[in-house]
């Protein structure tokens, strides 16, 4: 076997054995989700300070009909998104920074709370696809 093909071989081996370490638990999301509780239901109509989050994972951005959304969210509507977990991801680190890159201008989202930590944001999309 020559060097690249051995150098393939141990990188395909390698993502392998980090890849489920990247995905998240949704038991462990649903403990950290309690944070989000206070705005955030995950009960299919049940809006809060902020939308229901039944069955996001998939939707269009203001799919939550009677919600009314704050003008950052709206704003990154126009130019249109899903929400998927690469968004997500990007959004629970900082969605004022996420909606600002979507929109094209400086955009500020109601939601000020901010998860910092991977394995808490990749467990909370776990949580989330499961409801």
């Amino acid at each position: 076997m020559n060097l690249t093909k051995t150098l393939t071989l141990a990188a395909t081996i390698a993502m392998i054995a980090i890849a489920p370490a990247m995905a998240g638990d949704a038991e462990k999301g649903e403990k950290v989700f309690k944070k989000c509780a206070a705005c955030h239901s995950i009960e299919a109509g049940k809006n809060k300070v902020g939308p229901s989050l039944a069955g996001v994972i998939g939707k269009n951005c203001g799919h939550v009909e009677d919600f009314k959304y704050g003008k950052g969210y709206q704003a990154a509507c126009e130019k249109g998104f899903t929400i998927d977990e690469a968004f997500l991801t990007e959004y629970l680190q900082d969605p004022s920074a996420k909606l600002s890159e979507i929109a094209g201008s400086k955009e500020r989202s109601k939601m000020s709370f901010k998860l910092k930590k991977d394995d808490q944001i990749a467990d909370v999309i776990e949580y989330l696809k499961a409801n």
